[in-house]
């Protein structure tokens, strides 16, 4: 958790274009956040030609811990739109991002129950210890 859900028209995105914008939406997320990058996970999902967003060549859904602000929220899509676009070559009108939230109690990373935004430092450190 989080997870960064891309969904794009078919032959939008390359591998490596895929890689990058990858990249930039965990060290934006981190960046905004200040979670850890292994607590960001990304996916790709390519469309046929029926691409449900007929105006959209790209649509990233963001689902994050609940707790983060509006601010936070809107600068995490916002930087992801511009990535996007950046990294494409794709208008930015023709892309969007969607962040929502879930509690960080319904969510398990590595076994475990995901910490409050905030609490990453005590919970990595309980967590390690556990794997040693």
């Amino acid at each position: 958790m989080p997870l960064y859900i891309c969904n794009c028209r078919k032959d939008v995105l390359d591998a490596s274009s895929k890689r990058e914008i990858a990249e930039r939406i965990t060290d934006t997320h981190c960046a905004v956040t200040d979670a850890p990058a292994m607590f960001v996970h990304v996916a790709f999902f390519e469309e046929a030609a029926e691409f449900p967003l007929e105006d959209k060549a790209l649509f990233v859904i963001g689902n994050i811990r609940k707790g983060r602000s509006g601010h936070q929220k809107h600068e995490i899509a916002s930087t992801i739109r511009r990535s996007l676009s950046e990294v494409t070559g794709v208008d930015e009108s023709m892309t969007e991002a969607l962040i929502s939230e879930t509690p960080a109690s319904w969510v398990l990373e590595g076994g475990e129950i995901m910490p409050e935004p905030g609490e990453e430092a005590a919970w990595l450190a309980a967590h390690q210890s556990k794997q040693h």
